[in-house]
């Protein structure tokens, strides 16, 4: 998916349209509750022996059906308004393989 280097936008800091520099930027880091990451806190000593655990003790919420890595990720855009230099997060993102800002 191609998009513009600029756009216009609403600015929820300036309260009107401006317009926007889009960047791309990274997705959070990874959960600390997927299957690895207890396995590895185990063989740490952690979730281990009696009493509550906090995150370890309850158990992990499994589907009826596993189901495949999705081929796409949603793309994690930040708009920067040209007038406030401030930034915002877009709302919702879209399915793409690639993203091209252009």
């Amino acid at each position: 998916m191609k998009l513009p280097k600029t756009r216009n936008k609403y600015c929820p800091f300036c309260r009107k349209h401006t317009q926007h520099k889009i960047l791309q930027v990274k997705k959070g880091k990874p959960s600390a509750l997927t299957y690895g990451s207890k396995y590895r806190a185990k063989l740490r000593g952690k979730a281990r022996g009696m009493g509550s655990q906090g995150r370890y003790s309850k158990p992990a919420v499994t589907q009826w059906k596993q189901t495949g890595k999705k081929a796409s990720k949603k793309s994690d855009l930040k708009y920067v308004c040209t007038e406030c230099k401030k930034a915002h997060l877009q709302k919702k993102g879209k399915r793409a393989k690639k993203i091209e800002i252009v």
